[in-house]
């Protein structure tokens, strides 16, 4: 930036001064297409100006050229077309002085979305013993691996051999103390008990603590026999086995606006390998929010429907399946896929034509809250279930799907599993599958907790307003949610404030959440249906 700094800045196309600068003319914004390839074709082909050049850059080249055939490469078309595989962040237009005119065009043009900023590679690095230790309190119970359970009194000084080191100091049983020098903190784990008794401390010298490893050690050898043993039985189910990953499948994650996390793809490799495999997957996805388990869901289920199955994705709330629905049917509009939802929002003739089509097999997709669970909806060839969220449906509706888990492939998605759950996923018998990478320039959630403050208030919602983002206020009391709509409209009147309440007429709040969805309202101000739907 200081080296660039020394230069003029020209703003192409945009000038933002007086002052514009004769190439400035030149260049012109592209139109853009939203994944209507038939358009842009059409477009080229209208083109017979023969002083026109076409850069096409995009990562879906294949599916360019596969739509495309010969009709803007053939032999007599006097436009030059030329494509190259990558990536850019936007096009442009530039006309010349001599009459001729370039055109750039890329996939945010064609398809409507954007690269993503290069993830910066990191260097693998390790931490210092001492830094995992820098905020262990003393009090905190600990267990060194060759000693068993202490409690952690402190980092002392110590003089050994005229040289000065640093220790961990851990009291046992009977008074006992251990020094552990900071370089063999790795030897050393916070101690996690299944309740909040305190556990009874190890004695130096004495043989209880070799006898509990050994005895754990014994139960570990049990469990594994037992997961063997049920792994085989699995195996003897019969499932689907879906084909590997065709063209199509290939396309539709290049068009990935974002860098995959290592932690994603892999979660996806082992997707995958579940769907292609004739025992019936059930795996358990867990992962924090925002971190990339929809994308995983998505194309599992585009998988599904390549190979002629449909997809059902059950979700709580009907804000969560208009999401989802949003995302399904933006990522797949370039492919023929049929996406629709079920929930409230739909009104009950809408419901009726797709429980219809559903049956016909019209639908490939389906996104729905409850209504997914009740007897009249039928699929013709149900080949994936995703459960988004599970922890928030009660034993009945797990059940319901249990008796169809023998023949069709079940993913799970959730941040917080239930400990039932998370149970059968750690004994094996459930598959699991984790995200704990975080998205390139993600930051950590803070909370703040404090009496209420307008000034707070405007510049939290200020700050992420410039950001480009979008705010959730929670008032969960329907009678007085109009003055509080109005009390931010006071302190905050740049933003843009809707209201959403459970007792509002379901094509308001449809129409609402719509808004939201497409970025129209800055601040949803909301009852708690929100998280309950």
């Amino acid at each position: 930036k200081d080296q660039l700094s020394r230069f003029s800045l020209i703003d192409l196309g945009f000038p933002l001064d007086s002052e514009k600068h004769p190439l400035s003319d030149v260049f012109h914004p592209s139109p853009r297409f939203g994944g209507r390839l038939d358009d842009f074709i059409k477009f080229i082909s209208h083109q017979t100006n023969g002083m026109v050049k076409i850069q096409i850059v995009s990562k879906q080249i294949d599916r360019i050229k596969e739509i495309a055939s010969d009709s803007i490469f053939g032999g007599d078309n006097l436009i030059k077309v030329n494509l190259v595989d990558g990536s850019l962040n936007g096009g442009w237009i530039a006309k010349l002085p001599d009459g001729s005119i370039s055109y750039l065009f890329t996939d945010n043009e064609l398809f409507g979305w954007e690269r993503a900023q290069p993830r910066r590679k990191r260097s693998d690095y390790y931490e210092t013993p001492e830094f995992s230790y820098a905020d262990l309190k003393p009090g905190a119970y600990v267990v060194h691996i060759d000693y068993g359970i202490g409690v952690f009194s402190g980092l002392v000084h110590r003089t050994l051999s005229g040289v000065e080191r640093d220790f961990l100091l851990i009291n046992y049983a009977e008074d006992d103390q251990l020094f552990v020098p900071v370089h063999q903190a790795d030897r050393l784990s916070l101690y996690i008990g299944p309740d909040e008794r305190v556990p009874k401390l190890s004695r130096l010298g004495s043989a209880d603590w070799q006898q509990t490893k050994d005895s754990a050690s014994g139960a570990v050898r049990q469990v594994a026999t037992e997961l063997l043993e049920l792994y085989a039985k699995r195996q003897t189910a019969k499932g689907f086995a879906f084909q590997q990953d065709t063209p199509w499948q290939r396309i539709l994650e290049a068009s990935f606006p974002y860098d995959e996390t290592p932690d994603q793809m892999l979660a996806i490799q082992e997707v995958k390998n579940d769907l292609e495999n004739q025992r019936p997957m059930d795996r358990l996805l867990c992962g924090d929010v925002g971190y990339g388990k929809t994308e995983v869901a998505l194309r599992a289920a585009f998988k599904v429907v390549m190979n002629g199955k449909q997809a059902a994705m059950l979700v709580p709330t009907t804000v969560l399946a208009q999401q989802h629905f949003e995302t399904f049917k933006t990522r797949l509009a370039p492919f023929p896929v049929k996406v629709e939802m079920l929930s409230r929002f739909r009104s009950q003739s809408e419901q009726d034509e797709i429980l219809i089509r559903l049956a016909l097999g019209d639908v490939d997709i389906v996104i729905g809250t409850h209504r997914l669970l009740q007897t009249d909806v039928v699929f013709k060839d149900l080949g994936l279930i995703i459960i988004d969220e599970e922890q928030r449906f009660g034993v009945t509706h797990k059940e319901y799907f249990k008796k169809k888990r023998t023949e069709i492939d079940v993913l799970t998605l959730t941040a917080t599993p239930i400990p039932r759950t998370l149970y059968m996923a750690l004994a094996g018998i459930r598959d699991i599958s984790t995200i704990n990478s975080a998205p390139s320039a993600r930051l950590p959630i803070q909370t703040f907790v404090g009496a209420y403050d307008g000034n707070i208030v405007r510049q939290a919602v200020m700050r992420e307003i410039d950001r480009g983002g979008q705010v959730f206020f929670v008032h969960n009391r329907v009678q007085t949610i109009s003055a509080m709509a109005k009390h931010l409209d006071k302190i905050i009147p740049e933003a843009r404030i809707s209201i959403a309440h459970g007792q509002m007429p379901e094509k308001d709040l449809a129409e609402v959440m719509h808004r939201f969805t497409a970025g129209e309202v800055d601040v949803l101000l909301s009852t708690s249906i929100i998280e309950s739907g």
